[in-house]
């Protein structure tokens, strides 16, 4: 396999990953409360480390040491995986074995703990869209843990961040009050329509990531095959975004974050996903890539070939910036001419 695609197939697994551990667990609570108003008490998960295969062995890559918090769904990340060589059925033992343990001690930790709670917490009001306060988020800490608050709160932070797309930002310095601001002008703060609910930018930035690795343009096809494995399904309401078909095809293309077209001279009818232009407008492939770069835990150059192409890309916009502010810059001289021109006539 190419060196371009194994990069971008780690990529993929590493959000799809992230995504579908969160997600599922939040899911599975959702199926146990048959409908009923969803509480926020189950745990969140950091992005676990990035797996490669090769011929006849596995390895990790892009490999960090920040600890995963564990459910048991990171027990089936591992159970679920291919192994190969004559090995294969003891290397499978071992890596449950220990994902198991690994599980065991990371719901034992109080600062994992502690974590999983600010989680929900942050949750709970950004879906409720109410201020956060300091005070607050250190009685859930508790006394006993405040020292170690800053990296629970980094942490917490974290999860929100990549799954939601929304930074926690200090607006009021006096009273120690945050917001979670999404990184991109979705309506209502990421949420797209009113009323109460998640932000969509998380789901977004992923969309826009696809898209640009796929050669900035994907087929509706691996959208949809990239949305499954986050256990996002066509037809399927999710608990967090709503009906995805409507979101992607209808509310993300009316916005004009998404273009989705069909594939020329295709028959039957197939379809395929480009970013629209408010997605240009509003961020860029390099910021996208430090997105996915910070799911993956690494660095943006990590992705070397779309590194390179999204230097090019801020290069050109830094040119038509350049080259519109000079063309403004003229306009602006020659109206004040022609007004000066005018004022001497009259």
């Amino acid at each position: 396999m190419p060196r371009r695609q194994k990069s971008t197939l780690r990529a993929r697994e590493k959000c799809q990953q992230t995504w579908g551990q969160i997600q599922g667990h939040q899911g599975a609570q959702i199926t146990a409360t048959q409908k009923k108003k969803v509480s926020f008490s189950s745990p969140l998960i950091l992005g676990a480390t990035i797996q490669k295969k090769s011929a006849g062995r596995s390895g990790s890559v892009l490999k960090k040491p920040q600890r995963a918090l564990s459910t048991t769904t990171s027990v089936d990340v591992y159970h679920k995986k291919s192994y190969k060589g004559a090995n294969s059925k003891i290397e499978k033992k071992q890596s449950f074995s220990q994902s198991l343990s690994s599980t065991v001690r990371s719901r034992t930790d109080p600062l994992t703990i502690k974590t999983k709670m600010l989680v929900q917490f942050l949750m709970e009001m950004c879906k409720m869209k109410k201020p956060i306060m300091k005070a607050d988020m250190l009685k859930i800490v508790q006394k006993r843990h405040e020292n170690h608050f800053p990296e629970i709160l980094k942490k917490a932070s974290f999860n929100m961040e990549v799954v939601f797309g929304v930074d926690l930002k200090k607006v009021d310095s006096t009273k120690d009050s945050y917001v979670l601001v999404s990184k991109m002008d979705l309506p209502n703060n990421g949420t797209v329509t009113r009323g109460r609910g998640f932000p969509k930018t998380g789901l977004l930035l992923n969309l826009l990531g696809v898209i640009f690795m796929k050669g900035n343009c994907a087929t509706e096809e691996k959208i949809w095959e990239f949305l499954n494995k986050m256990r996002i399904y066509d037809g399927k309401k999710h608990f967090l975004f709503g009906e995805p078909r409507k979101l992607i095809t209808q509310d993300l293309v009316k916005l004009k974050y998404l273009e989705y077209r069909q594939v020329p001279n295709s028959n039957p009818a197939r379809y395929e996903f480009l970013w629209g232009p408010r997605a240009h407008a509003e961020t860029s492939k390099m910021k996208v890539l430090e997105f996915w770069a910070k799911v993956n835990q690494t660095v943006p150059s990590a992705f070397h070939f779309w590194y390179e192409e999204a230097l090019r890309d801020e290069k050109e916009r830094v040119q038509a910036a350049a080259k519109f502010n000079d063309g403004s810059s003229a306009m602006g001289r020659k109206c004040s001419r022609v007004k000066a021109s005018s004022s001497s006539h009259a």
